[in-house]
């Protein structure tokens, strides 16, 4: 039995845990717009120690690079909250700065974020807008990235727009509240003169577009036709995960990040309905990052959260987050209405030609290259190293066609990818709320095609050459895998002119210019000769044939060399699909729920 005392005893114990909650809130200011710096000012309470470590994130999920933010900081000062009495820190980390906290129950860090990079990944800051990438200007007190966080942001004079995904507190201006850092940290802001284009609303949830300087187009054809996207989308898992969605166009440039509620997007829509085809390379990369938002954010590979924010999350299932996210946003198109089987098709072949006339695809696996991204490069290495290397990107959508196929197959078409991603998402998502390893995701997939699917898992850990024919052929269609002559003598490097310099952008691996030397970033000097220009090559090249030489001076890193190079002729394979003359009943069936036509 319980005695009042003891009770009471309780009691007091609970208000001293609620009262030893720390609270950690930041407000953001553009301090000097010209020279790109924001300030913030961190007040973190609750947290009574000697010393506490702060940290910055040195990378942001989506983005498989180190970003090193904490190389933008500077002005780094801490008081005690009750008073203007400096504490003293020290940098510990690259990241990580140790503060002598000396038990003071609330401590306020103030410091500046330079932000001259307008990128997705990265902060950026001037006089008309700023965007912030949370990871790489929140600190967190290190072991405690689990707290809730609030953050308010101060637009400058004439702002008329704070856009983020983050839940806005009640009663208090461009503040806004996360559950905790991962949150936080998935959630960027846009702020200043912007447009908000009309909402539009699927299973009565609305979704949003914010952009700084879109660009005069027709904005209502592109929401209705981006309600189109994010309906096929979303039918594919059945069950949309957030209360409201934005998409956050923060200017020019390239780049998406997706993220639990919002994504982050280059966007200039001048150029958008120009043709078809800037339509939909644009619907594509929309489709991509909205797709993302079930498909890592939440259908993930187990690395890939809780986070390792100072080392980076590795994963060997990158071909699946990327590579498969790529595959749906072709399929998601389709569905959506907006291109057609002929175009679908082309769109493929495009797509497994660029990978498989890569030399990269004799040297490196999808999953290794999933791995080593992190020093690869989101799209492979560069330099000499290019050549043995592929992106996590590349195969992906290949990947994905095959384990479509093979599944619509063994099941005479009763499941298909869908049920695969539908089962990942409701299992380790909304049951387990966590991600799969890649034990378990080979696992559900055999059981969702009833059958081993070692020869598809072999395409992903081994340098087996893929058998397209025999997967095609399960949709009743024909994909053309022989080696064709090219057309043309064959140098085999693109060059782009710039200053009256004819500079060597990519050279072709074992081709003419490779074998002779030639390297991107060279220079060529002189043509047969004469001074060399971009036409002169070009001319050139046009009225040689396979086995003629021409004599060609050119820069490498050691000097400057002159070869007489012999021209070849390119060889490639161009993958093209067609449906078969006779497909037979499962054939037909399986072709037409791919495309999403029954």
């Amino acid at each position: 039995m319980r005695t009042i005392t003891h009770i009471l005893a309780l009691l007091a114990i609970a208000v001293s845990v609620q009262a030893q909650k720390p609270g950690l809130s930041f407000t953001v200011t553009v301090k000097d717009p010209a020279a790109h710096i924001l300030h913030v000012q961190f007040r973190c309470s609750g947290i009574k120690k000697e010393s506490i470590e702060f940290k910055l994130a040195a990378w942001t999920p989506g983005y498989y690079q180190l970003m090193n933010y904490a190389d933008n900081v500077s002005a780094f000062h801490v008081t005690n909250g009750a008073s203007t009495d400096t504490l003293s820190w020290s940098k510990v980390s690259a990241n990580g700065w140790k503060v002598d906290s000396k038990n003071n129950n609330t401590l306020v860090i103030d410091y500046d974020v330079k932000a001259p990079r307008a990128f997705v990944a990265a902060t950026y800051a001037d006089a008309e807008r700023a965007y912030i990438s949370p990871a790489g200007v929140f600190l967190y007190p290190d072991g405690m990235i689990n707290q809730p966080v609030t953050v308010t942001v101060v637009p400058l004079e004439g702002w008329n727009t704070v856009a983020t995904g983050l839940e806005p507190v009640p009663g208090k201006a461009n503040t806004f509240t996360a559950p905790d850092y991962d949150v936080l940290y998935d959630s960027p802001f846009l702020m200043g003169q912007l447009e908000s284009f009309p909402t539009f609303t699927v299973n009565n949830i609305p979704h949003n577009f914010v952009a700084f300087k879109p660009g005069d187009f027709d904005k209502a054809r592109l929401m209705n036709d981006l309600q189109k996207i994010v309906t096929a989308a979303s039918n594919i898992i059945g069950d949309i995960p957030y209360r409201h969605y934005t998409f956050l166009a923060i200017g020019p440039g390239g780049g998406g990040i997706e993220h639990l509620n919002s994504a982050s997007i280059s966007f200039a829509g001048a150029r958008l309905y120009g043709s078809k085809t800037s339509m939909i390379t644009m619907y594509n990369f929309l489709a991509h990052e909205y797709f993302h938002h079930y498909n890592v954010k939440r259908i993930r590979p187990i690395e890939l959260g809780p986070f390792d924010y100072d080392k980076g999350s590795r994963t060997k299932m990158l071909w699946l987050s990327e590579g498969i996210t790529v595959y749906y946003e072709y399929i998601i198109l389709k569905r959506a209405g907006f291109t057609d089987a002929d175009e679908v098709f082309k769109t493929f072949s495009a797509s497994i030609s660029a990978y498989e006339n890569k030399p990269g695809r004799q040297f490196q696996t999808p999953a290794d290259a999933s791995f080593t991204t992190w020093e690869d490069g989101p799209f492979g290495r560069t330099g000499d190293d290019a050549n043995k290397t592929i992106s996590p990107y590349d195969k992906g959508p290949a990947l994905g066609i095959l384990l479509d196929f093979k599944i619509r197959h063994e099941t005479k078409n009763k499941r298909s990818l869908d049920n695969l991603m539908r089962l990942l998402y409701n299992k380790y998502y909304k049951e387990k709320n966590r991600g799969f390893t890649e034990a378990e995701f080979r696992k559900e997939a055999e059981t969702v095609a009833g059958t081993s699917l070692a020869d598809f898992f072999d395409y992903i850990y081994t340098l087996k050459t893929v058998d397209y024919p025999t997967y095609f052929n399960y949709a009743g269609l024909a994909i053309d895998t022989a080696t064709h002559d090219l057309p043309g003598a064959w140098l085999g490097a693109n060059v782009r002119s710039r200053n009256d310099s004819v500079f060597i952008a990519s050279v072709d691996w074992q081709s003419p210019a490779w074998n002779a030397g030639m390297r991107p970033r060279g220079v060529i000097t002189k043509i047969n000769g004469e001074p060399a220009n971009e036409k002169l090559l070009k001319d050139a090249i046009t009225a040689a044939k396979n086995g003629d030489q021409v004599k060609i001076a050119f820069t490498t890193a050691t000097g400057t060399r002159e070869e007489n190079i012999r021209l070849g002729t390119k060889k490639e394979k161009n993958f093209t699909i067609t449906r078969i003359a006779n497909p037979d009943a499962l054939q037909k069936e399986i072709l037409a729920g791919w495309l999403g036509e029954k």
